[in-house]
């Protein structure tokens, strides 16, 4: 398979560059930083999320977790839980589960960007597959994806 046609059409119409890297089938971000040698803090991580009654699409480093209680501090409400697997598959219909790019616009989901990955110059993250992945600048993919940067990670190292 190949990259979702949803983002390639999108990436190809904007005419901005990104390289497809291809790598063996791997279901989580941090093994697919292993397998491409890259930074963890650069292989972007997509987590839906659901804020009240509508979805929202997170994207953060690999290898951090999404902190559902700074995100209900950002929203405002105690209404934020991450989606099920069953509500992500209708909304990703070109890609296999788990594999979304972090283009939420491409499918009426606002994008929410943990403020670290904006402090890498290239950012690689799934491209609608299991086996293939993109890289581009982050700047590229923020004037497309228009995202809102936020601080709402939680880092390994952070003990509850």
């Amino acid at each position: 398979m190949s990259i979702s046609r949803t983002l390639n059409a999108y990436l190809d119409h904007e005419r901005v560059h990104y390289d497809v890297l291809p790598h063996p089938e791997a279901f989580r971000a941090t093994e697919i930083a292993h397998t491409l040698q890259t930074p963890e803090k650069e292989m972007a991580k997509v987590v839906i999320v659901k804020v009240r009654e509508r979805f929202v699409m997170t994207v953060l480093p690999a290898r951090w977790n999404v902190d559902l209680r700074r995100l209900r501090n950002v929203f405002a409400t105690h209404q934020v839980r991450l989606a099920t697997e069953d509500e992500i598959t209708g909304l990703f219909p070109d890609c296999e589960v788990g594999a979304m790019p972090p283009f939420g616009n491409l499918y009426g989901l606002p994008v929410y960007v943990d403020q670290s990955l904006t402090e890498d110059e290239e950012i690689v993250f799934q491209a609608g597959t299991h086996s293939d992945a993109i890289r581009m600048r982050y700047w590229d993919f923020a004037s497309l994806a228009f995202p809102v940067v936020e601080d709402f990670h939680r880092s390994p190292s952070e003990v509850w």
